[in-house]
């Protein structure tokens, strides 16, 4: 059996939004988003502020920072408890509360906890994930741009052209310290959204969700898109209010690359 070629992201990627789910403080089931995507707007983020995670052991829960446990409180019931599927996580700024900790110890001159560094890394994670679900498969972590969402969509696209029955696209930020506010300005609140990804299927086996085709268009030569045409809220935000108020299209643009958004079903 000839395994399937991937697309090419100019000619359109095809994909199925089967499921999503989203936390933020105070926005935490499907009518406080929908809400929250008719009228989008800041919200109050107190650190702590966080999901219970309560489908865990008390001990596990322990060891989750709050991007971790935002992270699996999203993406844990959009897998099956036996299902296997490959696992997309994406975050520009990763574990930023652990980091700027991690470098308080340095300025104090005290020793680094092992452990604490160890979850400080970019695909933590995703090896947590893997590990508390038993999960074997692929597992990718990614940091990008300000379109950190569409590359992770798209590395769960090429997960279903490659084979895949469907896959876990997580994007998760966490609002980090205000040392960082005159670097980190993409980061309203903190959230995290999970998309589970499916191929589409013909229109007479079609079922509840949403079928998109995400294109790229990208130039070296192109000049830069200025801060004011730029979307307001994230990627990952963005799209889930153009999902709940079923918007047809929509672009996102960051630098060279536009991303347009069509929705086909």
């Amino acid at each position: 059996m000839t395994a399937p070629t991937p697309a090419n992201p100019a000619d359109g990627l095809a994909l199925r939004i089967e499921q999503w789910r989203a936390w933020a403080p105070g926005l935490e089931d499907v009518a406080a988003w929908q809400a929250w995507a008719a009228a989008p707007q800041m919200r109050p983020d107190a650190e702590q502020a966080q999901p219970a995670c309560a489908f865990l052991p008390t001990m596990q829960r322990r060891r989750l920072s709050r991007l971790a446990r935002m992270t699996m409180d999203v993406a844990w019931p959009l897998c099956g408890e036996h299902e296997q599927l490959p696992f997309v996580f994406g975050s520009r700024h990763g574990e930023t509360p652990r980091t700027y900790a991690l470098l308080g110890e340095i300025v104090d001159r005290q020793p680094l906890s092992p452990t604490q560094f160890g979850l400080s890394v970019h695909n933590a994670i995703a090896g947590q994930w893997s590990i508390l679900r038993g999960q074997r498969g692929e597992s990718v972590a990614l940091a990008g741009e300000a379109d950190t969402f569409e590359h992770a969509v798209l590395e769960g696209a090429m997960q279903l052209a490659a084979g895949a029955s469907a896959a876990l696209v997580v994007v998760a930020e966490e609002s980090p310290h205000s040392a960082y506010a005159d670097w980190i300005t993409d980061v309203p609140f903190s959230y995290a959204v999970a998309l589970r990804l499916g191929r589409v299927a013909p229109a007479e086996d079609a079922q509840d969700g949403s079928d998109w085709l995400l294109r790229l268009r990208s130039s070296a030569h192109a000049p830069a898109v200025p801060d004011a045409e730029r979307c307001a809220w994230p990627h990952a935000l963005d799209f889930l209010r153009a999902l709940l108020v079923r918007e047809s299209s929509l672009e996102h643009v960051w630098k060279t690359r536009q991303w347009n958004w069509q929705r086909t079903r």
